[in-house]
């Protein structure tokens, strides 16, 4: 009787092995697949919007292509990112202010035009745009939003709203 259980568990042994060594990866040659990426790291630089965190400006950097001022005001309008979210940001700058026209005159003043009436926007809204504008700039500046005939400004970016961190 033990001979018999010894050559089932033996049998079982051997089928078992040979279904293992049946499945897998056969043995092939080498399989070229072409040079390995070459040439630069596209560049990135830095963008900085200014989100609403607990009813307060709170300036967020993110890095991509260089943007144009006005690309760099439709992102603040699109919103924050899903992790942005997750940390509680928002915007109350509405998407439907853009497409956005910044032009800068005289030096050191920067006119966001919107595609909505300026009155229209809430002052914390208009803040987000005159910092996320002037954070554009090369230096100091002050921004006046304009749309449908009315305006704001011409404003800075509030001190307290500099300094915040994203």
């Amino acid at each position: 009787m033990r001979t018999r259980l010894a050559r089932r568990v033996l049998a079982a042994g051997l089928v078992s092995l040979a279904a293992v060594a049946g499945c897998g990866v056969r043995p092939s040659d080498v399989i070229e697949a072409g040079d390995p990426p070459s040439g630069r790291v596209a560049p990135t630089w830095p963008i900085t919007l200014y989100l609403v965190q607990n009813g307060r400006l709170s300036a967020v950097k993110r890095s991509g292509p260089p943007l144009t001022p006005a690309d760099t005001l439709t992102l603040l309008a699109d919103g924050p990112s899903a992790r942005e979210r997750s940390r509680g940001l928002t915007t109350e700058v509405p998407s439907e202010a853009g497409p956005f026209e910044v032009t800068a005159a005289p030096a050191g003043h920067l006119v966001v035009t919107l595609s909505t009436p300026a009155g229209d926007l809430s002052a914390l809204a208009v803040d987000q745009i005159v910092c996320t504008a002037a954070a554009t700039a090369d230096g100091p500046a002050q921004v006046t939003v304009v749309g449908a005939g009315q305006s704001a400004g011409p404003r800075t970016c509030p001190r307290s709203s500099r300094g915040a961190g994203g």
